[in-house]
Parts: structure tokens; sequence; C-alpha cells
């Protein structure tokens, strides 16, 4: 079955206050670059740089420091390309 839409990035919503060390990205494969970023939860704009890590076994992604969400934020996650490799504060493209 193909799907009929794919974001090029994956999206966190909180409904509490969290700090987040680690989450886990299906499908995507160990040793992927993935660079971070902290979006307006209405439109998915990326508002602000938040790290870049690197994907481990199984899909889990270890973060260096842990991120700090605040109830109602969002954070996306984009799998790096040649675009984004070349700059870590590159942002996901638009849909």
């Amino acid at each position: 079955m193909i799907p009929l839409y794919h974001e090029s990035w994956f999206t966190f919503r909180f409904a509490e206050d969290r700090r987040i060390p680690r989450f886990h990205l299906e499908g995507v494969p160990a040793g992927q670059r993935v660079v971070v970023h902290f979006a307006d939860p209405g439109t998915l704009q990326p508002l602000r740089f938040a790290t870049t890590a690197n994907v481990g076994d199984s899909g889990w992604v270890q973060l260096a420091e842990p991120l700090s969400v605040r109830a109602g934020e969002v954070f996306i996650v984009a799998v790096a390309d040649d675009r984004t490799a070349a700059s870590s504060r590159a942002l996901p493209a638009e849909p």
C-alpha cells in the first residue's frame, strides 16, 4: 500500500511540560543524522533550531542534552539530506 500523503519530517506534540532525553523514529536507519526544530503548533513552521543528533539502534535518538518542552509546544525532526548536511541549522522543506 502506498500512502497518499507523507510528511518529510516527524512531529512531536506535548500536553504537559516534559524533558525529552530521547525519542523514537519509526523506519529511520541507524546512523542517519537528524535535525530538530521547535515549531509553531498550528502551522508546523519551524521557529527555532534545537539540536542535531544521530539515529541509534532500532530508531532511537539519544540527545546529548534533553529538550525541555512546555505544554502545547511542538518539535519537528527532519532526516538530514545533502542540503541539511551542509548546515545543521537548515529548516525542513515545506510540504
